[in-house]
């Protein structure tokens, strides 16, 4: 294990009659991309903000660098945050935003401009200092707003959905150049999102939320192919769960095996049939309700709605999970 740069002891948070975080602990790693993954209500946000200084928990302690911070303000902590609004002046240019943070810490000015100079070329702006946010791309404002907080040199980076905003085509460019990026600086990333995708492409290790806790934290290989709970296989790539002999066990779609003819154990109806983004999925309901649903990319099945089929999976496919 490599040195810990931020450790959360037992943190719990509670907003009047709703406890939010319910005791959770975690170590980072310096250098590491870490995804706090969960739906919207889960606590991720609740967490960044503890770690950044914004919200004090009720019990537990933030020891950054081997220091306690809990109670320490979030400008004396080395840490930035990069929001999904960006959050940028709209009334100053672009190397003005960038050099805020070095303008309040009294950094200066000769050594302000090389510094936003270098973060630029970095973020591949080096050409737009003197654009104005409205002047720009969506892309290009969320590079400024990630420029801006890596020119202080944080150990620390909090991004708190920083691509929802982008559409599809550009948040999966965003993700690339953010990975390469970390990369590229050495600096910790805690990175907080909704969607799966994102986090298993970007994430050294990924921590699945909910309800408050740590339902599950590993690498995007552990938690997508050895779910320990019936919520993370859900959540993370939508696993099937199939339930025998009193058991719960998880089933990619992907593994899942049909046919017309009689060559696996159980036998369904095809209930619906679409493609998604190149992929097809075939839903199909066990004659005890259970439904299964197969995804295959590029090809179609030699199924309709409403045929009977038979189907199966390898066994080393099905996962025992907890519900």
């Amino acid at each position: 294990m490599g040195e810990i740069i931020l450790s959360l002891k037992n943190i719990k948070k509670r907003f009047g009659e709703t406890e939010v975080l319910k005791g959770i602990s975690l170590d980072v790693e310096q250098g590491e991309f870490i995804t706090l993954l969960g739906s919207s209500g889960c606590g991720k946000t609740t967490t960044l903000r503890i770690i950044a200084g914004l919200e004090e928990p009720d019990q537990g302690q933030v020891i950054l660098e081997g220091r306690d911070v809990t109670k320490l303000e979030p400008h004396k902590r080395n840490v930035n945050t990069v929001f999904q609004s960006y959050a940028l002046f709209p009334h100053m240019d672009v190397a003005s935003n960038v050099a805020y943070g070095l303008k309040i810490r009294k950094v200066p000015k000769t050594e302000q401009k090389k510094k936003v100079e270098d973060v630029l070329n970095l973020v591949q702006l080096g050409e737009y200092g003197k654009r104005y946010p409205s002047e720009l791309s969506g892309g290009q404002r969320q590079r400024v707003a990630i420029a801006r907080a890596i020119v202080n040199n944080p150990r620390v980076l909090l991004l708190d959905e920083p691509l929802g905003a982008l559409d599809l085509q550009l948040r999966r460019q965003m993700q690339i150049e953010l990975k390469r990026l970390q990369k590229r600086l050495g600096i910790t990333f805690i990175y907080i999102t909704h969607d799966q995708e994102e986090a298993i492409n970007m994430s050294d290790r990924i921590v699945v939320m909910n309800q408050g806790i740590f339902e599950q934290m590993g690498t995007p290989d552990e938690v997508y192919n050895h779910p320990l709970t019936s919520y993370v296989a859900r959540f993370v790539g939508s696993a099937n769960i199939f339930h025998r002999d009193g058991k719960a066990y998880a089933i990619r779609s992907e593994h899942v095996l049909f046919s017309k003819e009689e060559t696996y154990p159980y036998r369904g109806v095809v209930k619906e049939k679409s493609f998604a983004g190149g992929q097809l999925r075939v839903l199909m309901q066990l004659p005890d309700g259970q439904e299964i649903t197969a995804s295959r990319h590029g090809i179609d099945a030699q199924v309709a709605e409403g045929d009977t089929v038979c189907l199966g999976w390898e066994p080393d496919h099905a996962v025992p999970v907890r519900e």
